[in-house]
């Protein structure tokens, strides 16, 4: 996701999002384990945006 789209997000959504992400992340890290992934870019991508997540919500909490 684009942080514009995440910073248009409530703080629920965003934890919801960052949920997500994780779960996606460990699953991807399961097909590493068991040689099933095929495109290792994907891990890279998903830890970028649980950073860019993880990012705006530390925005949105120090705004208040």
């Amino acid at each position: 996701m684009k942080a514009d789209e995440l910073r248009s997000k409530s703080s629920d959504d965003l934890q919801k999002i960052l949920l997500d992400s994780r779960k996606a992340q460990f699953s991807l890290r399961m097909q590493v384990a068991t040689q099933q992934l095929s495109n290792s870019s994907q891990i890279n991508k998903v830890r970028k945006d649980i950073a860019r997540i993880k990012t705006i919500q530390c925005e949105k909490a120090s705004a208040k």
